[in-house]
């Protein structure tokens, strides 16, 4: 391969899957909504968390005593907002992703 020479970043084999047979081109999809969606909930609790650490100087009311509630209260807000699709982190990941899904079968034309 030459240095410019274009380089080839497809997966050349699909993954080995673990425990089992692999499943239809559905479940794939499938799960790959549902990983996209928990990855797209993770992000929004570090975001919220990296938010919550800013400190503006004032005096803080509770000083602390909800914390557990804060973090209770973002993780749902999270998932919520993940599964809402709102800002679209996961459509994206998805997007990039089905690429290396197995095709789905054309549905048979009966006439």
């Amino acid at each position: 391969m030459s240095a410019l020479a274009p380089m080839d970043f497809s997966l050349t084999r699909a993954p080995t899957p673990l425990g089992g047979p692999r499943e239809g081109a559905a479940g794939q999809r499938a799960e790959l909504r549902e990983a996209a969606q928990a990855f797209e909930a993770v992000l929004l609790r570090q975001m919220l968390a990296s938010a919550r650490k800013t400190d503006f100087g004032g005096n803080d009311l509770f000083e602390g005593s909800d914390d557990t509630f804060t973090e209770m209260r973002d993780e749902r807000f999270a998932d919520l907002t993940a599964k809402s699709g709102q800002l679209g982190f996961a459509d994206a990941i998805e997007r990039q992703l089905e690429r290396f899904l197995p095709a789905q079968p054309e549905p048979e034309d009966k006439g």
